[in-house]
């Protein structure tokens, strides 16, 4: 849930509108991330029958079309769609609260109406292999650190998702990531980090048998620092319209440039 000081501001233009999010503090966790995996990876580290549609990108942000993988309602399988990141409860009047709903926290997600339904009934993987997260370095300056596994593989972060009906009857399908407290390696950077789960957490998570959330809490501990590594990144992952491998790069901390919000 965005909760660290963001600000939402809505610039108006004589010939559109734009929505922009400003923060005035540290971005939200988990705020951006990376799928790049090519598709046969993807296939056989989710145990879907056959390769998604996927193109690799490198910097996804709130709003964007996302990868989420789920259990088929009535067959043994696990099927890869697209969603809009940022849930938008069934109940919404408009889908305007989806701007505000980009994480939910896996310790109350059960008891906030926004997400206590999708929590018992409708858990999903949303794929990734790597995020972003700012630490502040100074009054107007924050650096970018990339966070990813250490064998690179891909991984899931712990999603919900919903489905909600606009008043022209088109349906709207949207998704959360839920967070955690942070691990050894993403505390210095930030308080809050995404839950990553476990492959062995995978079958549980999405069994849609379970609808008992306190059944599936042991799934979003911290995942392990062991497994995980980070590198700081330039200021081109600042902008969501920058997608592409240079966002993940690494680079020398004295050689970047200040991030201005």
């Amino acid at each position: 849930m965005l909760r660290y000081g963001e600000t939402f501001r809505i610039v108006h233009s004589r010939k559109n509108t734009v929505l922009r999010v400003l923060f005035d503090k540290v971005p939200p966790m988990c705020g951006r991330y990376r799928l790049t995996a090519k598709e046969r990876y993807l296939r056989d580290h989710f145990g879907l029958d056959e390769d998604p549609v996927w193109t690799p990108r490198w910097n996804i942000a709130p709003t964007r079309q996302v990868a989420i993988i789920r259990q088929h309602p009535t067959e043994p399988r696990r099927v890869f769609s697209l969603m809009r990141w940022g849930l938008v409860p069934h109940w919404a009047k408009d889908p305007s609260i989806g701007l505000r709903t980009i994480n939910a926290m896996s310790e109350t997600a059960a008891e906030k109406p926004a997400f206590r339904d999708a929590i018992s009934l409708r858990r999903c993987l949303i794929p990734a292999d790597g995020f972003y997260e700012w630490k502040r370095t100074g009054p107007k300056t924050k650096q970018a650190y990339q966070f990813d596994l250490a064998n690179g593989s891909p991984f899931a972060f712990a999603g919900l998702w919903e489905r909600w009906h606009g008043p022209d009857r088109k349906i709207l399908e949207t998704c959360t990531i839920l967070t955690t407290t942070p691990n050894a390696l993403v505390s210095n950077v930030h308080d809050r980090m995404p839950v990553i789960l476990s492959p062995d957490d995978y079958d549980i998570w999405l069994d849609p048998g379970i609808t008992d959330p306190h059944r599936v809490a042991d799934c979003l501990r911290p995942f392990d620092a062991k497994l995980m590594k980070k590198h700081p990144v330039s200021a081109r992952v600042n902008r969501a319209e920058n997608d592409d491998e240079e966002c993940a790069r690494e680079v020398a901390i004295e050689q970047l440039d200040p991030l201005l919000f």
